[in-house]
């Protein structure tokens, strides 16, 4: 029997061996299309390859692309567990074509392989075609395939498009027949949905080009994508034809099993599928960066996690599971993906946080769904806002409700959940769409494909001769920019830094012959160096030579602190753990900010641990030294990598610092990373380093912001400038001003104390306006009113605590004013809280006084106002509600 990780390497080395460049899987984060959510298929990565405008050094390629349909327009989460074949994470295998082979050599690669490498019965292969297509048609026939095993179709399943308009073109599939013991009939049939015949490859023929009058013709560049699903044909070679009855998926369904002392294939069978899917999907997208959060990418990872700890709950486990089932998940896996492997600490720890998390409230939302379900009758739906209800105040999404209902044979209105949902479903969609990081305008690909990138000089020099290649004003190419005018110009090489991991773009200037231009930032698109300015003299033209000047002092401030986040991370996983990692980052001149993962505040203690180890190895001034490797040989030295990031086929990897308990091949390396920024020559060239603020960034992120040279010295003088006042104000120094001024406030508290004291006395003996301190019968009912001057709100609890002791029966409202802040507080006896509401009180009590509401319980309520004048009049209405 093949595992699914032979079946993975078997379809990667057969394509290799003809002649495809194996690439690894681009992050489920796409880098190339605004549009998507996720990667779900492997053809995302390739995307430009296929329309034309990027060119890889090769043309024939093969993957293993990890996948997530759980969001958007592919979203499978509602069905995953209760079906063979849904899941929220799936691995496409696929061979691609840009340009070099067709039909001819696609059609007999797959049916090699599915048949003589995978050894899958020939009779029982069916193959659809495009119902014109006869090409592919007449190839199916040649290769074998009997002719009542070839199916036209004529509808859109058999016709790939990109979009209205661009590349597209027909498909063809090859189905597994599993036999008549299960019901379904062959593509195209009535029956087609049935598990019988179970769709195991597809190629796609992209061969035209569509324009919107619906016209096409035949694309210079006809290319091949293809997919296999693994989980299917894992399922087929294993003897299943349920993707969980996998190896890969059993294992991780028995260690769930295992974990919550349960009965895999028992009455929990579902719970323990939809755990096992939800682990690799929330898994992958924690190593790639996504963190969970209440909107975009991080929502959807909440909801995932959300659903999977729901099933865990249902299995009667307590505590939270689905961390403890991420090393199993490794060994399946880590191998395939090693980012998998070198998250594994971050991607517990966020299981963990945020199923713990979840478990406090889930207790409470089922309980309310229990309430909401009690008296409709039986079988009927939710109302929608009952699901809002429970989505709005226990996080429950509507597809957990749903999950949850499911099984108690009912719907939600999801009509009445949309309405209540429409802001916030506008809101969710607006932070998602787009949120890829997609090409520019198409002329930064028509300057790259005619030009190619930019050549970097940035890291040996801050001053460079190079040629202008480009002039580009208002997004078109142009010959030449004057004085006044806004452009952006692309040369041959340059000194200046684009924009990229968190260090800001190089400013300077650019000078030819006849012009000078202020560069106001660098950017980059496809490795095209975009140098954005004012043309401040005179004329550029496209073809001059110009010389290239960073501004060198700007770009020291932004090296010294880029350097100084590298000894910031690996302190902070010293002080914290090795689930830090790094979240986001700012190198700027002025400052530096660093997120990372952490899922509490970092404690003052830990902070001044994490200055202080910063500052000894600014003070060793060991050289920065720079390597290019393989990011296999980077990440084998310990280096830490950014997940998510696209590296090539060689990296820059940055090493400083030495300590006796470093890495690196002598093991005394402090911080390595894989990074293409600038960094200082020598740590000592940092300077200094001063913490300026901690603080939470988003879920299970924190940020922390520095200083470094000139600005962290100052800040250290400050300090020292404002501890050095306090010691003079307090005639000590050192730990006595400590000790001193934990007396002034120990002092202070009692004072407040006395104070508070004196007030409620004095309150208590009378004095002020309102009626004074004795109370009057109000139809039948002892009343007392009394307006308060320097009394707090605060306060007031406690005297009417005591006025109502003293009456024994009554309402007592005080109305108090105190630096300007006007309080109103009620209370009622308890024998009288079934006549009179102190609620009822206040309320008519605090408009007199320019306030509005307030609220409590009927023996007790309060509210403000800002208007003390009103106080007489605020009496008289709570004695009206009496009255009546």
């Amino acid at each position: 029997m093949k595992t699914l990780n032979e079946i993975r390497s078997t379809f990667l080395n057969y394509f290799e061996k003809q002649g495809h460049t194996v690439v690894p899987s681009s992050p489920l984060v796409p880098r190339n299309d605004p549009t998507l959510m996720f990667a779900n298929s492997g053809m995302v990565q390739f995307k430009n390859c296929f329309t034309g405008v990027e060119h890889r050094d090769y043309t024939r390629a093969t993957t293993a692309q990890k996948c997530v349909r759980a969001g958007g327009k592919h979203n499978d989460l509602d069905n995953v567990g209760y079906t063979a074949r849904h899941h929220t994470f799936f691995e496409m295998l696929g061979n691609f074509s840009f340009g070099d082979y067709f039909k001819t050599e696609a059609i007999p690669f797959a049916w090699e392989l599915v048949t003589k490498h995978f050894d899958i019965s020939p009779e029982r292969l069916y193959t659809t075609v495009y119902h014109t297509d006869d090409e592919a048609y007449e190839l199916w026939k040649k290769i074998g395939v009997p002719e009542s095993r070839i199916i036209r179709i004529d509808t859109s399943d058999n016709f790939w498009q990109m979009g209205p308009t661009g590349p597209c073109g027909p498909c063809s599939e090859i189905f597994f027949d599993h036999g008549d013991k299960f019901w379904g009939g062959p593509p195209g049939s009535p029956e087609e949905d049935g598990d019988r015949f179970i769709e195991i490859w597809n190629i796609v023929f992209m061969q035209n080009e569509q324009f919107e009058d619906g016209s096409m013709r035949a694309l210079d560049m006809q290319s091949i994508d293809t997919g296999m699903g693994i989980e299917r044909v894992a399922a087929l070679l294993q003897g299943t034809n349920d993707n969980y009855g996998t190896d890969l998926m059993r294992a991780l369904i028995e260690a769930s099993a295992n974990a919550t002392s349960s009965d895999p294939d028992g009455p929990g069978k579902t719970h323990h599928r939809v755990i096992a899917d939800h682990l690799r999907s929330t898994s992958f997208l924690i190593a790639d960066g996504v963190m969970p959060g209440n909107d975009g990418r991080g929502y959807v990872l909440r909801r995932i996690l959300r659903r999977a700890a729901r099933h865990a709950h249902l299995l009667g486990v307590q505590d939270p599971l689905m961390y403890r089932l991420v090393p199993e998940l490794v060994r399946q896996m880590g191998e395939a993906y090693p980012e998998l492997r070198q998250a594994q600490p971050l991607i517990e720890e966020t299981l963990k946080l945020e199923e713990t998390r979840f478990r406090q409230t889930l207790d409470r939302g089922l309980k309310l769904l229990d309430e909401e379900l009690t008296g409709l009758p039986e079988g009927a739906e939710l109302p929608g806002a009952s699901a809002f209800k429970l989505y709005d105040t226990y996080g429950f999404p509507l597809d957990l409700t749903q999950d949850a209902l499911r099984e108690q044979g009912r719907t939600v209105d999801t009509e009445g959940f949309d309405a209540a949902m429409a802001e916030q479903k506008a809101k969710a969609r607006a932070a998602w769409a787009g949120t890829g990081e997609a090409a520019d305008q198409a002329v930064w690909f028509d300057i790259a494909e005619t030009h190619g990138a930019t050549d970097f000089l940035g890291y040996d020099t801050e001053t460079a001769e190079g040629q202008i290649i480009a002039v580009v004003k208002d997004g078109a190419q142009a010959e030449a920019a004057e004085t006044g005018e806004s452009v952006t110009l692309v040369l041959n090489q340059t000194p200046f830094y684009a924009e990229s991991g968190g260090q800001v773009g190089d400013t300077g200037e650019i000078r030819t012959e006849g012009g000078r231009v202020r560069i106001t930032d660098t950017r980059k698109i496809e490795g095209v160096f975009l140098h954005i300015g004012e043309v401040v003299e005179g004329q550029v033209k496209k073809a001059q030579s110009a010389i290239l000047e960073v501004d060198h002092a700007r770009r020291s401030k932004i090296r010294a602190n880029h350097s100084a986040t590298h000894l910031l991370h690996e302190a902070l996983r010293e002080a914290l753990g090795a689930h830090v990692a790094q979240r986001g980052s700012l190198n700027a001149p002025e400052r530096l900010r660093f997120d990372f993962s952490h899922t509490q505040a970092v404690t003052p203690e830990e902070l001044a641990r994490i200055e202080a180890q910063v500052n000894a190895f600014i003070r060793q001034n060991t050289a920065v030294e720079t390597r290019i490797m393989t990011p296999d040989d980077a990440r084998a030295l310990g280096a830490q990598a950014l997940f998510g990031e696209k590296y090539g086929d060689e990296v820059r990897v940055v090493s400083m610092g030495q300590a006796d308990t470093g890495k690196g091949q002598d093991g005394k390396t402090w911080s390595i990373e894989l990074c293409g920024g600038t960094h200082v020559t020598r740590t000592g060239d940092i300077g200094a380093f001063a913490l300026t603020g901690e603080s939470a960034s988003s879920a299970g992120v924190r940020r922390i912001e520095a200083l470094t040279g000139e600005a962290a010295l100052a800040e250290l003088r400050g300090r020292d400038v404002t501890l050095s006042t306090i010691e003079g104000l307090l005639k000590a120094q050192g730990t006595e001003a400590v000790d001193r001024v934990k007396s002034l406030m120990e002092e202070r508290r009692k004072l407040e104390n006395e104070v508070a004291q004196l007030k409620r006395e004095i309150a208590m003996g009378g004095g002020g306006s309102g009626g004074g301190a004795e109370a009057e019968e109000v139809n039948g009912v002892k009343f007392l009113g009394q307006a308060l001057q320097g009394v707090s709100g605060k306060d007031l609890r406690a005297l009417i605590d005591a006025h109502k002791q003293k009456l024994g029966s009554g309402v007592v409202l005080l109305v108090a004013e105190d630096d300007g802040k006007v309080a109103v507080a009620c209370g009622v006896t308890d024998d009288l809280t079934d006549k009179v509401s102190a609620v009822d009180v206040l309320k008519a009590a605090v408009p007199a006084v320019g306030g509005k509401g307030g609220g409590g319980r009927p023996d007790m309520a309060q509210g403000g106002g800002k208007d003390f004048a009103g106080a007489d009049q605020a009496l008289a209405a709570g004695r009206a509600v009496l009255e009546a």
